[in-house]
């Protein structure tokens, strides 16, 4: 077991980041290992359309373009690479990358990582992969693969797996896998972790926020990290930063994964020098004995027309279409009609835009046709025979299909997780050996509340950060305080209820409040917010991505001593 720190950094947050960023990471600093994540629940669907037009397909091509000018970098600097790329097809973006290397003359040795694919066990899904962990990218690294290529595995396992390859853990060091896990959870949304999307960006200068660096974390033997940047490089990291990505799709203090249940309520974070986060006390326990599956499946088919409506009388024009379209849809109505009014209008508006408003009709059902020419041809009809001012954003279309996304879980036993390594041995990944039951944690002891002080009416966000994501139908919210004396206000006034008075849509669902003192922070999760999941788009922000500036935009009676 070796005690140099392992230095891992990220190049990818998703199927789309930045494309320079893999030569960015290469050429600003020495690391050990490059990480790239490309895999959302949306991705995983788009990837499965693909591979229907052509079975060779499935994986993130992007990627090889990104390997053709930074593959002999990479070799020279004697930096491996691991990234899920390999989508739906890890084995097809393996075998692509080898005759790239044979292509350049570059002698890297290229491994990958099976046993994911539960399609066929899940009649009628596009796509159902379990979310596997990091130990079988660990025995192709420890191998000597140069380039580590994956299906569906947890986004930290790109993390946890060279750590444990690197300083020899086992499966039941669950406190040191628990803080590597940590670890990979702040770096695989890249930028975010170094101000990109950061609550408190309008104290930055702006200059430093144009083009953020991608970040990195120093793992030592014990677990324990410190999550930094590459010098020179945009952007910054703080307690903040680092925060606000740990509460990222999350839920309660038990983070679970497949190779240790981390426990986010004894991360300690404290900040190391400039652009420097220390992580440590990190806390693991064994992980559950099942695996989850992601399941994606053709929903239906959905349509949607936005009509403009500009001036006065706002509600009366919103009023009189939707009595329009309504008679049109009555006669083959579809499963789901959905309208909303964002009311974007001003009154004595000096542009045309700032005078509109946007009611947005969304129709769906399984069968194409009542969501097609049914309700394309009723609002076109309607264009000379509406209200006055009448258009529309975009003309509407056929009807496309939608996706939904689903969750299911599988014993850990029933995957076969493989490494296939870079000679062709297939190294059998065996499941752990200790698992344990998830449980709830029991609610933690809060602060004393402030005293009674004068209060000002003022934007929540003038005191409280967060951000917010999506898992499936759900969204979570994470809400962190940067001051004590701030949590002691937040943790008292930021009910479940109060949440919900906050937040309209949340007030029917469910809606969990999980306490994490020592971030100073709040997570709530609220049940079926995004309906069948992102790719549905069941509401104007199906990811859930604004959800926590919503938040913050709203008003409570805030002590002055906190603003």
């Amino acid at each position: 077991m070796t005690a140099k720190p392992l230095r891992i950094g990220n190049f990818s947050g998703f199927y789309g980041d930045r494309s320079e960023a893999l030569r960015e990471m290469l050429t600003g600093g020495d690391l050990d290992v490059l990480t790239g994540d490309y895999l959302a629940e949306l991705t995983m669907l788009i990837l499965a359309r693909d591979r229907l037009k052509d079975p060779a397909a499935g994986y993130a091509r992007t990627f090889l373009r990104r390997l053709e000018d930074t593959l002999g970098l990479a070799h020279d600097k004697g930096v491996r690479i691991v990234t899920n790329a390999g989508g739906l097809n890890p084995a097809g973006l393996a075998d692509a990358v080898k005759q790239l290397a044979d292509r350049l003359g570059i002698p890297v040795r290229v491994a990958h990582v099976e046993g994911d694919d539960l399609t066929a066990r899940h009649p009628g899904s596009l796509a159902a992969h379990a979310y596997l962990g990091g130990f079988g990218i660990g025995e192709c690294l420890r191998a000597g693969a140069d380039v580590v290529v994956t299906g569906r595995v947890t986004d930290a396992a790109l993390v946890t797996g060279p750590a444990a390859a690197h300083f020899g853990w086992k499966p039941s060091d669950h406190d040191r896998l628990a803080g590597a896990v940590v670890a990979g959870h702040v770096l695989e949304c890249g930028a975010q972790a170094t101000g990109g999307n950061y609550a408190f960006f309008a104290e930055r200068d702006p200059r430093a926020l144009r083009r953020p660096g991608f970040p990195l974390a120093e793992i030592h033997p014990d677990g324990s990290a410190v999550v930094t940047k590459h010098p020179g490089t945009g952007g910054f990291v703080d307690v903040g930063t680092v925060t606000a990505q740990l509460l990222y799709e999350t839920g309660g203090a038990r983070y679970a994964g497949p190779d240790v249940t981390a426990r986010l309520d004894t991360v300690t974070l404290t900040q190391d020098g400039p652009d420097r986060v220390r992580i440590e006390g990190v806390r693991g326990e064994a992980p559950p004995p099942t695996l989850k599956v992601g399941r994606n499946r053709l929903g239906g088919f959905r349509n949607e027309v936005v009509f403009v409506l500009t001036g006065l009388d706002i509600e009366a024009k919103a009023a009189l279409v939707r009595e329009q379209m309504g008679e049109a849809l009555a006669a083959s109505p579809p499963a789901d009609v959905r309208w909303d009014l964002a009311r974007t209008d001003k009154p004595d508006a000096d542009t045309e835009e700032t005078a509109g408003a946007l009611l947005r009709l969304v129709v769906r059902d399984p069968d194409q046709r009542k969501v097609g020419r049914v309700l394309s041809g009723a609002a076109i009809e309607l264009a000379l025979a509406s209200y006055p001012g009448f258009h529309v954003v975009a003309p509407p279309g056929k009807g496309s299909p939608y996706g939904v996304f689903e969750e299911v879980y599988v014993p850990q036993g029933d995957v076969h997780h493989v490494a296939v390594l870079h000679d062709g041995r297939r190294i059998t990944v065996d499941p752990p050996q200790d698992t344990a039951a998830l449980d709830a944690v029991p609610p933690p002891a809060l602060p004393e509340p402030l005293p009674p002080r004068p209060a000002v009416r003022a934007p929540i966000g003038r005191v409280v950060g967060a951000r917010s994501g999506d898992k499936g139908g759900n969204a979570n919210v994470g809400v962190w305080a940067r001051t004590d004396d701030a949590w002691r206000w937040l943790a008292h006034e930021l009910t479940v209820e109060r949440f919900q008075e906050l937040i309209p849509e949340a007030r029917d669902l469910p809606v969990t409040r999980h306490a994490l003192p020592n971030l100073r922070a709040l997570n709530f999760v609220v049940e079926g917010i995004l309906g069948e999941g992102v790719a549905a788009q069941a509401r104007f922000d199906p990811q859930a991505k604004a959800l926590g500036e919503w938040l913050r935009s709203r008003h409570a009676d805030i002590p002055e001593v906190l603003l």
